[in-house]
């Protein structure tokens, strides 16, 4: 087969030159026919559509179709042509065929219908479907927004590390990092672990968020943002919730709670603009087969400016849902943490809109957020969004040392672990406010879907590390 060079899928449906040659290769999804001619369905990666490869039989060795079967790899040499079919329009017309690739029946994507929890099974070949790579090329899309965005308001992507010997949130889920022994550990007299041999000679863990090495950024470099991998070894076996997921954390110098919350609604609404504009045959793809209602809700997320809310006044709102008969599985009062339920009502039953929820009870936010005057609540802010409940979280930080120290005390947090954090309020202090976006709850919006697991290539849960 002579060599030409080849065109991308999502590059050879805009042309318009009939009757060029062009090469094409791909994976087969379909291929249907006469005796006489046969249509290949070939799909690239580089879009979700298919080109519609035409074969003329009595021009092709019998033996080398027999191999065109779903799944195959080929690369074939054609003429482009103008398709006659709806759906598209331009075809190909195979001159020549090569099968790069064969595939057997025992591939199990074949043409029908696989579930999710299936495809959860084979995670190392469910990008080769229409909804994967759907969600996967979304993805990357939106890992550019968000850069853009930051890089065009004068941020600077700071790099925090993965291997940390401090909790952030106080949590002590933590996946420990370790060269010792596990079946021959030294320990004290206490029963304690000795760490000194270990590769950092004291305990270590996988991070549970950049933000406060992204607070020491942000008060030399003015605003910064991570975006990067985290790890949370909760056992919660939810649809929202993952052991290895993706966060952004920008963290901005002279920023107030009312900047935080500005800058929080314009970045979601960069980004799913960006997803309307950049991927929108992936997303109708995903609303047509998965969710009837996801375009009208990502426009109708741009055209509505969101409610902003005092927790004490979402509380209100809730004990009167119950009151008028609303049935929530966990009670309602001021000082319980919300569940994902509660934050759900107020935006699809209630506002009907996203929702900023803004100072919350210090009991159940963490040590660094600042404290408000009344001595009970803290400068946070939780993003609440339809489907997902809370999509970003942050706050304000407490700016005052002495303040912060007495929480730090209160809580219990070791001084040994805090010292580095404590020195930005010592030397030179500022207010200055951030918040956390877990990436895959914003591809959750973005896509549809409805499981966490199917927006991460390879989901890391409670009993799974597969692939």
């Amino acid at each position: 087969m002579e060599k030409i060079s080849r065109t991308k899928i999502v590059d050879l449906l805009k042309r318009r030159d009939f009757g060029a040659m062009v090469n094409v290769k791909g994976w087969v999804r379909t291929r249907r026919g006469s005796k006489q001619v046969n249509f290949i369905a070939l799909n690239d990666g580089s879009t979700i559509n298919n080109v519609q490869i035409v074969v003329d039989l009595a021009n092709f060795d019998e033996e080398m179709l027999k191999q065109i079967t779903t799944g195959a790899c080929i690369s074939v040499n054609g003429e482009l042509t103008e398709s006659i079919g709806s759906g598209q329009a331009a075809e190909v017309q195979a001159r020549g065929i090569e099968v790069l690739g064969t595939c057997d029946n025992t591939y199990p994507l074949q043409k029908k219908g696989h579930t999710m929890e299936f495809l959860r099974e084979i995670a190392h070949l469910r990008p080769r479907t229409n909804t994967f790579g759907a969600v996967f090329r979304i993805r990357h899309n939106m890992a550019i927004a968000i850069h853009k965005f930051f890089h065009e308001r004068g941020f600077f992507y700071f790099h925090t590390p993965i291997i940390t010997a401090s909790d952030c949130e106080g949590a002590g889920q933590m996946f420990q990092v370790t060269t010792k022994n596990l079946y021959d550990l030294k320990k004290d007299e206490n029963g304690s672990i000795i760490y000194d041999d270990d590769f950092f000679g004291k305990q270590a863990s996988l991070t549970v968020s950049g933000q406060l090495e992204g607070e020491l950024a942000a008060t030399a470099l003015g605003a910064i943002y991570t975006f990067g991998p985290t790890f949370r070894a909760e056992n919660s076996n939810t649809p929202r919730h993952l052991a290895e997921f993706w966060m952004i954390e920008p963290e901005v110098a002279f920023n107030d709670i009312t900047d935080n919350m500005d800058l929080a609604e314009d970045f979601i609404k960069y980004c799913v603009q960006w997803a309307l504009d950049n991927c929108y045959d992936d997303v109708k793809f995903l609303n047509d087969m998965f969710d009837k209602g996801l375009i009208e809700r990502l426009q109708g997320v741009l055209k509505e400016e969101f409610v902003r809310l005092s927790y004490t006044e979402g509380i209100k709102i809730l004990e009167e849902a119950v009151v008028k008969g609303h049935k929530f599985e966990f009670p309602v009062y001021w000082g319980v943490d919300l569940a994902s339920e509660h934050e759900r009502y107020l935006v699809e039953e209630h506002f009907k809109r996203p929702v900023i929820l803004t100072d919350y009870p210090k009991e159940i936010k963490a040590f660094y957020m600042k404290q408000n005057e009344d001595g009970k609540t803290v400068r946070a802010m939780d993003v609440l969004f339809p489907k997902i409940g809370e999509i970003i979280g942050g706050s304000e930080r407490e700016a005052d040392y002495d303040k912060l120290m007495t929480r730090i005390q209160e809580l219990g947090i070791p001084m040994k672990d805090m010292w580095w954090y404590l020195d930005t309020r010592k030397f030179g202090s500022c207010p200055h406010s951030g918040f956390g976006l877990g990436f895959e709850r914003l591809l959750l919006f973005v896509t549809g879907m409805t499981n966490i697991r199917d927006v991460i290539p390879f989901p890391r849960t409670p009993r799974n590390a597969e692939f």
